[in-house]
């Protein structure tokens, strides 16, 4: 009898057919499935690239602007001239109306205040401005304020030469000096009242900036050789400060800024194609005591040829960044020539231990100096060009922008004129 156990009976060939046919089934489900994950993987990284292709070509159409390191120092300013006037020629208190060589506006009591350079009869005016968001506005000049010594005694002809002013929040004067190395007077920088027009404080100055005849009271002026100091009638021009004016209160530590029209003796090189090299002292002042805090290179443009002006007549504080506005301005044969920059001080050197920035004796390539951007050349507005000397800003227009105005210093000269600019300022 044959053996037979149910454990070990082996599958006839029907059953064997089933059986193959079951497995192939489950492996056509089972690949199916893995073919369906993968067609599905594929569907999304084709989608995926195929929306990669389309954002680069959007971005494309539309490239992001390429902004160099240099742009990125400073602002995104821009002016618009909004309209200007020209005052008349006129006397006022015996004395006539001109020299205007510096503007600051008294915000809260909606004045503007114009400093005349005469040097007989030192004195800045009070004017109502009116019409500034209009192409037409209109200056008018209220008094006269005659500065005084600080015993209240009116300085001596060619005592005193004004050239920068800057309204404090404390409601006082700030008034540069130019100074002269022939008549041995030394440029400054006093505090004056308001009201009166006296003398209340002298800024201290490093002795860099005072020439040798001020130094030596022995030395012959007229014979000797300048070496240091400031030039003539190059001196300080260009006066800022670091808050509105006129905020009054209580008395807060500001920063005042002040820089030179032209180089110190020191650091006059001669070549025309050397630029001249400027100086800006930084000073912070208090209730108890005023100090320099760093000083830095300014860089002028070339002079124009045969030009027998060529400076930084003034300069107006942007933000709290070290941003400023600044006037170059020359004057030769061919005319007035203007132009308005802005400036970055930030990463500026300080020079204040550098005794001479002459190229024989320092090597200026590793000192950075303070940056400029041109905003506006003068020449391109519809306008002749004048002699613009002074800047300050004023009040908002009505789209709230700031308000900048422009003067220009007619030199008490019946063919020049005192004209005022009066632009929006847009900064973004």
């Amino acid at each position: 009898m044959p053996f037979e156990s149910p454990l070990c009976e082996f599958p006839s060939q029907h059953q064997s057919q089933i059986r193959s046919a079951q497995t192939r089934s489950a492996l056509e489900k089972i690949f199916a499935r893995f073919k369906a994950k993968i067609q599905t993987g594929l569907r999304k990284i084709w989608l995926g690239l195929l929306m990669l292709l389309l954002l680069g070509v959007l971005l494309g159409g539309c490239a992001l602007p390429q902004v160099s390191a240099e742009d990125r120092l400073f602002l995104d300013v821009s002016v618009e001239l909004v309209g200007s006037t020209t005052l008349p020629k006129q006397s006022f208190d015996g004395e006539p109306v001109g020299g205007i060589s510096a503007i600051t506006y008294d915000i809260p009591n909606d004045r503007l205040y114009a400093l005349s350079d005469n040097r007989d009869r030192p004195r800045f005016y009070t004017l109502q401005a009116t019409g500034l968001s209009t192409p037409a506005p209109s200056l008018t000049v209220n008094s006269v304020t005659y500065l005084k010594d600080n015993e209240g005694n009116p300085y001596a002809p060619g005592e005193f030469d004004p050239e920068g002013m800057v309204l404090t929040p404390t409601g006082t004067l700030l008034i540069s000096s130019e100074g002269s190395a022939r008549q041995r007077i030394a440029p400054a920088i006093g505090e004056y009242d308001l009201t009166t027009g006296r003398l209340q404080k002298v800024l201290p100055l490093p002795t860099r900036y005072i020439p040798d005849s001020v130094l030596d009271s022995v030395l012959d002026a007229a014979a000797a050789e300048q070496t240091q100091g400031v030039q003539e009638n190059m001196s300080f021009e260009s006066l800022t400060i670091n808050v509105s004016s006129g905020t009054g209160g209580v008395y807060e530590p500001y920063r005042l800024f002040v820089a030179t029209e032209g180089p110190l003796l020191q650091d006059l090189d001669f070549a025309p194609d050397i630029p001249y090299k400027n100086r800006l002292l930084h000073y912070t002042i208090d209730p108890y005591q005023t100090s320099i805090i760093s000083e830095h290179l300014y860089l002028m443009d070339l002079a124009p040829t045969a030009a027998v002006l060529h400076g930084l007549s003034e300069i107006a504080l942007l933000d709290q960044g070290g941003h400023f506005l600044g006037i170059e301005r020359s004057y030769g044969f061919q005319g007035f020539a203007v132009k308005l920059y802005q400036l970055a001080s930030g990463g500026a050197t300080d020079i204040s231990a550098i005794a001479s920035l002459k190229a024989e004796k320092t090597d200026t390539s590793g000192i950075s100096p303070i940056r400029k951007q041109l905003v506006l050349d003068l020449a391109e507005l519809p306008l002749p060009l004048q002699n613009y000397e002074g800047m300050a800003f004023g009040p908002s227009q009505p789209n709230g922008s700031q308000t900048l105005l422009i003067v220009s210093d007619d030199n008490f000269l019946l063919e020049q004129e005192t004209r005022l600019l009066v632009f929006q300022l847009k900064q973004t």
